[in-house]
């Protein structure tokens, strides 16, 4: 898919509202993701008014520890990025090397990520059931990235046949849960690779988990996409700071998932190219008294000990009870043409 390859798991640092109002600040969150190997940054691209409307009853209140007390408007006021921003994010980002690109809440925003010339475009798991939103998106024919939180599989479906429908030929679906801050013990890894066999696209994780640890299982179960928000501190309180990795956790991340990865290889049994010199650490039978010719083999004069140069293990039933065919100093290695 595009930049997402099966052997390198695409490691996103999310924005969102971490960037304050401040445009230093972000071109700064820009540097270090790429400076802790992040592959992309992503933004969020809309307005107050794109995503909702300035109503205040109780349909429009927020319930939430970190939100609550103030309606969606106010809320998406606070932490919408700038759109006249864009095009200079972009630069940086283009200019470091890393890829960037945006979540799209309307057409609108489509169409203006679109004159950016954004290489890939994201659903949000709250859009995932727009689905006139997923199809104008799909007809980019960029790759696709669909965020799955609270979805059935057939929601999950419709949205993917309709993307397909629409022309998207590189889709990735991300396995996620929508709660600020999502317990480990809700995020049901084992998904991924159902998902993986039910979808047939690259499965990935949007993950609001406090800290790294779920990422790199989700890596070690298939993820080859891995999204993560991302502040400069969680000192600085920003909409999304609470659940956001910092810089050196971001780096982190990163190095663990290319760990994992290394890790993950083929199957694979027997020795290893390093392990051969290990071998002979195992155990094997060895006389460890001296024996006479002729004398009887027991477990008193024939062990199974460290290193691994005599018999195997295995034939010690078949050599005790046996006679040795000449003298034997112990410390020797037992083998077949030593036994009669």
């Amino acid at each position: 898919m595009g930049v997402i390859k099966k052997d390198h798991c695409f490691v996103i640092a999310e924005v969102s509202a971490n960037h304050g109002h401040n445009f230093a600040k972000t071109v700064q969150l820009i540097r270090e993701a790429k400076a802790a190997g992040a592959d992309a940054v992503k933004f969020q691209c809309y307005t107050a008014d794109t995503l909702t409307i300035n109503v205040e009853n109780k349909y429009f209140q927020i319930k939430h520890k970190e939100w609550g007390g103030q309606t969606l408007y106010q809320l998406y006021q606070e932490a919408y990025t700038p759109w006249t921003w864009f095009k200079k994010l972009k630069k940086v980002a283009d200019d470091l090397g890393v890829v960037f690109f945006a979540t799209a809440f309307d057409k609108s925003a489509v169409d203006f990520l679109e004159d950016l010339n954004v290489p890939i475009h994201k659903i949000a798991s709250f859009e995932l059931v727009d689905i006139p939103l997923i199809e104008y998106m799909a007809r980019t024919k960029k790759p696709l990235i669909m965020s799955t939180g609270m979805a059935t599989k057939s929601e999950i479906n419709d949205a993917l046949q309709a993307a397909r429908g629409a022309g998207a030929k590189d889709i990735a679906l991300l396995k996620c849960v929508s709660t600020y801050p999502a317990k480990p013990e809700a995020m049901n890894l084992k998904t991924i690779p159902d998902m993986q066999r039910l979808f047939k696209c690259p499965i990935g994780l949007s993950d609001h988990t406090l800290g790294i640890g779920v990422a790199v299982a989700a890596v070690a179960l298939g993820a080859q996409v891995i999204e993560k928000h991302f502040t400069l501190s969680r000192k600085v309180k920003t909409p999304d700071s609470f659940f956001s990795l910092e810089p050196q956790e971001l780096k982190a991340l990163v190095e663990n998932i290319r760990v994992a990865e290394k890790a993950l290889g083929k199957p694979h049994y027997g020795l290893t190219a390093d392990e051969r010199n290990s071998k002979i650490f195992r155990r094997s039978l060895f006389v460890t008294a001296n024996i006479n010719k002729g004398e009887v083999l027991t477990e008193k004069n024939i062990r199974s000990i460290r290193p691994a140069a005599g018999l195997a293990p295995k034939y010690l039933p078949q050599v005790l009870g046996k006679k040795a065919k000449k003298a034997v100093k112990k410390g020797m290695p037992l083998a077949w043409p030593l036994v009669r």
